[in-house]
């Protein structure tokens, strides 16, 4: 498809994350249209990015490489192809699509000595549960029996049996769209505690639409039946399509964790002509009247201002702060987009020796085999574990050791935000010692990373956002996509998606916009998951 010529006209990109980038590289692959990039981190990938401490890499949040949608796989793997050594005894890989075979030519794999490549994985996830672990999604096997107990799950049985007849019928909260599709007593032992640990705020408070964007078409009786029907499906299928995305057991992975993935496509949009401009913020915005007409962009390392004019601006920058530049004369619109809620994240980075939890799968240095753990305990304030060496071996500089993500959801601000790195390290290495899963004494390093408005939150003054979202849509060529952009908690795919609809809208003059809206809320773009975070 040849570039189409829009006179050279510039658009600027506000946030190199996958949103962004996807943005900027298609621009300059099906347009003459010059994007300059604005991000304020010191490296791009934004949530997506891979942080090395030490030669260690930390995956912020765990990226599973899958999407329902065959742009997105296809997108990928021009990207960064399949390592050789994944493929099959054919030395072909098979993805499914919608019930259509895709196999992947040879000349398709990177080389085995390549370290520009993607790894197929072996998907595990576990809930940590009463100092034991529980299959996620939960399964009615023995080992459920065991670890709860005949009597309870009679009982859990008997509630989801009775949510199936009796539905609560006004479903406004978080809690109502769990009860109607798990029963009260699994809710309660499984959602409740974990989903408003992560959030802050009880269910009652968070909108439904949260549970519809990110947990649509899972229940139970789809997890009992993929179960029962998972061993006579071919081992080589990574895409899965017709399964809902909790029950994926393989996807694809770059060897040095999702920021390898950013990192080269910000390599061909520089290779291009595209400008990527790191430490620099976007401060401010001039218009004349719906039209956006440049930026400021702040230098965060002189601290110097300029003025750069453009004819497009696609802005993944929270909501917040791109309403609060356009200066809206509604004092509502104002009012909803500066309280707009959001949950911060951190992670602590532990280097191990070895690891303790009675764990059958573990291996012999007592490492589990999940990409990650739910820790469901209500003793502790750790949310979930990562465990970097089953995403990717190359993830750890030592493979003899085990190097561990501690996720934690908290507010910018409170008291374990603010806590100092030492001892946070040591606050997060006692909770694991607390549950029985590491000896103090085993902790080799560690680091924290703090990433702020991790997650758009679905409470407050969410319920009116769609005031804020129709005063963004009246200017004809501002662009709001990705995660912070849309204020709606987007997977990477989905943030990709919303950004090559934008760039469609703008080589439509304007036709279209609509359409960003419409991803990750129809059923063709949902995840799909059971996963609160």
């Amino acid at each position: 498809m040849p570039a189409i010529d829009l006179n050279e006209k510039v658009a600027v990109i506000a946030g190199a994350g996958p949103a962004g980038l996807t943005a900027a590289l298609e621009l300059l692959r099906r347009s003459n249209i010059r994007p300059i990039v604005f991000e304020s981190d010191s490296q791009v990938g934004g949530i997506s990015k891979t942080v090395n401490y030490r030669g260690n890499r930390m995956d912020l949040g765990g990226h599973r490489f899958f999407s329902k949608s065959d742009w997105v796989m296809r997108w990928w793997q021009e990207i960064l192809p399949v390592a050789e050594g994944q493929a099959d005894a054919d030395n072909a890989l098979r993805i499914n699509y919608q019930q259509k075979a895709h196999d992947l030519v040879p000349e398709a794999f990177g080389s085995a000595s390549s370290d520009a490549v993607m790894l197929v994985r072996q998907r595990l996830s576990r809930i940590f549960y009463r100092r034991r672990f529980f299959d996620y999604p939960l399964k009615l096997n023995a080992g459920t029996i065991k670890n709860m107990g005949l009597l309870e799950t009679l009982r859990i049985g008997l509630s989801y049996s009775r949510a199936q007849f009796v539905q609560r019928k006004s479903e406004n909260s978080l809690e109502d769209f769990f009860v109607n599709r798990f029963g009260d007593r699994l809710y309660r032992t499984f959602f409740k505690d974990y989903t408003e640990k992560v959030w802050g705020v009880p269910c009652q408070e968070i909108s439904a639409e949260w549970g519809a964007q990110r947990i649509k078409g899972l229940s139970v009786t789809k997890a009992i039946s993929h179960a029962v029907t998972s061993r006579f499906r071919s081992s080589a299928d990574t895409a899965q399509k017709q399964t809902e995305t909790s029950l994926i057991e393989r996807f694809l992975y770059p060897k040095f964790g999702p920021g390898q993935m950013w990192e080269e496509v910000a390599r061909q949009i520089s290779s291009r002509g595209g400008k990527i401009h790191l430490q620099h913020r976007v401060v401010g915005i001039e218009r004349q009247g719906t039209e956006i007409t440049a930026v400021m962009v702040k230098n965060q390392r002189d601290g110097s201002v300029q003025t750069v004019p453009c004819d497009f601006l696609i802005s993944t920058m929270p909501v917040r702060d791109l309403t609060a530049m356009l200066k809206p004369s509604d004092e509502q619109v104002i009012r909803i987009a500066d309280r707009l809620p959001y949950r911060d994240f951190m992670t602590a980075g532990l280097l191990l020796r070895k690891m303790n939890a009675a764990d059958p799968k573990a291996g012999r240095n007592g490492m589990p085999p999940d990409n990650w753990i739910y820790i469901q305990e209500p003793d502790v304030k750790i949310g979930r574990l990562q465990v970097f060496n089953n995403w990717s071996p190359s993830l750890v500089s030592n493979p003899d050791t085990i190097w561990l993500g501690l996720e934690y959801f908290c507010r910018e601000g409170d008291d374990l935000w603010s806590m100092e790195n030492g001892p946070f390290i040591d606050f997060a290495a006692r909770e694991l010692e607390k549950i029985g899963m590491i000896d103090r004494k085993d902790v080799l390093d560690g680091t924290v990373v703090r990433v702020p408005k991790a997650y758009p939150a679905y409470f407050g003054e969410y319920r009116e956002f769609d005031k804020v979202r129709a005063h963004l849509e009246g200017f004809s060529n501002l662009y709001p996509v990705g995660r912070n952009g849309m204020h709606r908690y987007n997977n990477q795919d989905h943030s990709m998606l919303a950004a090559n609809s934008a760039v469609n809208s703008i080589l439509n003059f304007g036709a279209g916009k609509s359409e960003i809206w419409a991803i990750n809320a129809e059923d063709g773009y949902h995840e799909e998951i059971g996963e609160v975070a």
